[in-house]
């Protein structure tokens, strides 16, 4: 088998932030997309719910990064 090494990568300041970033914008389009598809699903209550809870937890996870993203900014 062949030498594998890890290359570690460092990222500054600015790099985080836009990873941040992406990540959150990542996170309320796939919010939106579930709320859609929420509102779109009449022949099931379950998959409605689920959907939905889909979303909240993408809501948690943007109040997250921003959270994270205003630490940067203090």
């Amino acid at each position: 088998m062949g030498d594998s090494k890890l290359e570690v990568i460092k990222m500054n300041h600015n790099d985080i932030q836009q990873t941040l970033q992406d990540a959150l914008n990542n996170e309320e389009e796939m919010m939106r997309t579930y709320l859609i598809a929420a509102e779109r699903v009449h022949e099931s209550e379950e998959l409605k719910l689920r959907l939905r809870e889909f979303a909240e937890g993408n809501a948690k996870r943007s109040r997250q990064l921003m959270d994270e993203l205003k630490r940067f900014t203090d």
